[in-house]
């Protein structure tokens, strides 16, 4: 559904090099990505800022112009058949609005009817479908700009998706929004792409939205991709550290078992950090036993948030 070889972006900066003089620096945004994701895959696409996350969306959606390389999308080239594109594909920016500020939500999404010229009895199914997932009707007959940072990007999800796009592209959609309205978003687009197998591309900095929602993930760091796979093996790979957390019967000193070194107590809870290559949570849950009287425990593996965290600064 999304191919790309080689997808390479450069832009022309102007430096001032004197008072008056100016200088030209070319800028890699994007240097040499290849990607290949098929239809019906729900896809994380993270990296820091500057690291060319959404200049790769703007050029797979055809608002850039590549470099050099190539890219298609459900089959067409993005640039040169920019209009048929548009009708099978949706955009949704985080900080950019797709809504008419002044109309009321309904209005709005019927104005869409006409630009992708959906039938009407569609439309209308359509509508009624995603507002009970979104429960829109409260404020279907509010102005946007009256609108609050949910609900409004309530209904930029539902604009992108009236159409039934093959594909959705999602920029920072969760930006901003409370934890009710981050949780109805995340729902709905598992939703739409279990039962409707839309291909969902997500670019986002909240990595909680990664782990809900994707089970591949793709990482691009200066204008590269530096990583291309499962969140259960990118933990595996570089979660070097596990922790055990163990209630003990009474409070007591640090624990002092081969393997692990205890990080934290909270009266007779300890946590103890211990490396995958040195022992295993079933050996160390043994020699805790030897040493005291174990009531309850449990093994948390590493956020995938500090892996990644960590990948950023010291590459993979």
């Amino acid at each position: 559904m999304i191919e790309a070889h080689d997808l390479t972006r450069r832009f022309v900066v102007r430096e001032r090099a004197g008072l008056v003089r100016r200088r030209k620096r070319v800028v890699e945004a994007v240097a040499g990505v290849d990607l290949q994701i098929a239809a019906g895959e729900l896809v994380g696409y993270v990296g820091p800022n500057g690291a060319g996350k959404s200049t790769t969306i703007k050029m797979l959606t055809g608002i850039l112009v590549p470099t050099s390389g190539t890219v298609r999308v459900a089959g067409l080239d993005p640039v040169r058949r920019r209009i048929e594109l548009t009708r099978r594909i949706g955009v949704v920016f985080g900080q950019r609005s797709q809504l008419w500020w002044d109309l009321p939500l309904a209005d709005s999404f019927d104005l869409l009817r006409h630009v992708y010229r959906v039938p009407r009895d569609q439309h209308r199914a359509q509508l009624e479908q995603f507002g009970e997932l979104l429960e829109l009707g409260p404020f279907l007959a509010t102005p946007v700009r009256q609108l609050s940072l949910g609900q409004r990007m309530r209904g930029e999800l539902v604009a992108a998706l009236l159409h039934e796009p093959e594909v959705i592209f999602l920029d920072e959609p969760t930006i901003g929004l409370d934890v009710v309205a981050k949780a109805a978003v995340r729902e709905f687009l598992l939703e739409v792409n279990r039962e409707r197998g839309v291909t969902v591309l997500l670019t986002t900095h909240d990595l909680a939205d990664i782990e809900r929602l994707c089970r591949r993930l793709l990482i691009i760091d200066r204008g590269r991709v530096i990583w291309d796979g499962g969140l259960d093996e990118l933990v595996e790979r570089y979660g070097e550290e596990r922790t055990l957390v163990v209630d003990l019967a009474e409070s007591r000193a640090p624990l002092e078992v081969s393997g692990a070194r205890v990080v934290r107590i909270d009266g007779p809870r300890q946590w103890l950090r211990f490396s995958r290559g040195e022992t295993t949570a079933a050996a160390l849950v043994g020699a805790v036993a030897a040493e005291a009287q174990l009531v309850d425990l449990s093994v948390e593996e590493p956020e995938v948030e500090e892996i990644v965290r960590r990948i950023y600064k010291e590459g993979v």
